[in-house]
């Protein structure tokens, strides 16, 4: 059973040093905005959240698979696909910055930002339709993958662009 959240207070796991818990929770996931174009993970996503405690902090670790909509990067159709996320985090209060996580306050945990960040990293480099999308033809923006016979007629040399300029009279 998952509880609805956005924040998650570790105080509450009440762990002693050694001690780890997994709790499942939903997570409001936000749109991202990727390469000029937007992106839904469904509004939210079910997670599961493992806890361990340390000396000092946590160790954390947050996984989820949602289901990603938004336009293919080549023919702009719908793409859909899920994604892997396994995100880790370390919170060590003290002096040393780089063990502190940005996502915990106080023992409260950000996890509706984490998920966001998380998402955004675990994104492919390029999101398609499909692995053999055709995309886009680059003079006319018809849809390659709908008329696989599509062409034009290809483009005369730039060299020899004057002599269409060229006047010539026809000798009878």
């Amino acid at each position: 059973m998952s509880y609805p959240a956005d924040s998650f207070d570790l105080g509450t796991l009440r762990l002693s040093s050694g001690e780890a818990r997994s709790i499942m929770l939903d997570v409001r996931i936000d749109e991202l905005t990727f390469g000029g174009q937007t992106y839904s993970a469904g509004g939210q996503a079910e997670v599961r959240l493992d806890v361990s405690r340390t000396m000092s902090g946590y160790a954390l670790r947050l996984r989820f698979v949602p289901d990603l909509a938004g336009p293919c990067m080549r023919c702009l159709e719908d793409a859909g696909d899920s994604v892997t996320v396994d995100a880790r985090e370390i919170h060590q209060p003290g002096d040393a910055e780089e063990l502190r996580s940005p996502y915990v306050e106080d023992a409260a945990l950000d996890l509706r930002g984490w998920a966001r960040d998380a998402l955004a990293l675990a994104l492919p480099t390029q999101i398609f339709c499909r692995a053999e999308c055709r995309g886009l033809c680059v003079r006319c923006g018809e849809n390659l993958n709908r008329s696989p016979e599509h062409g034009h007629e290809p483009e005369p040399d730039p060299r020899w662009a004057k002599l269409s300029e060229l006047k010539l009279d026809q000798l009878n």
